[in-house]
């Protein structure tokens, strides 16, 4: 698997997620490495602690909103943060995932925002021209 893309944009307040992979699991890894370099420079986040993540919903692009959702719930609950992502999606909706992160070290990592929530604004998961996956939506910051 290659390392996942990703990309901020701008929409007023708030700030746009986008991965970019070669196919739906890596891009939305890269929507969740965005994520995470909304807050800190993901390199500077070790890969030492995993959790599972399950998600179901019907379509993709809800299923991207609420993989994001849970991992702003884990960070929340946990005081984590994370920088490695293994994601397994299935045709029936299911995304499983196993994410790797270790404790918020404000000293360390100096968190730039703190991310509240995926919206609906600007989501989309679709394959692009040149073959490659991209899923994207604007968090609320």
């Amino acid at each position: 698997m290659n390392t996942p893309r990703w990309e901020h944009f701008e929409h007023g307040a708030d700030i746009g997620v986008r991965g970019i992979g070669d196919d739906p699991a890596e891009a939305f890894a890269g929507a969740a490495l965005a994520m995470t370099a909304l807050v800190t420079a993901p390199d500077t986040v070790r890969a030492a602690t995993a959790v599972d993540i399950h998600c179901r919903e019907p379509d993709i692009e809800l299923l991207l909103v609420d993989w994001l959702n849970r991992i702003v719930y884990e960070t929340a609950i946990r005081r984590m943060l994370f920088s490695r992502f293994d994601i397994r999606l299935s045709a029936e909706g299911t995304l499983d995932a196993r994410i790797w992160g270790e404790p918020l070290d404000r000293a360390r990592h100096a968190p730039a925002v703190e991310i509240k929530g995926a919206t609906f604004t600007e989501l989309a998961v679709r394959q692009r021209a040149d073959g490659r996956w991209l899923a994207q939506c604007v968090v609320d910051v």
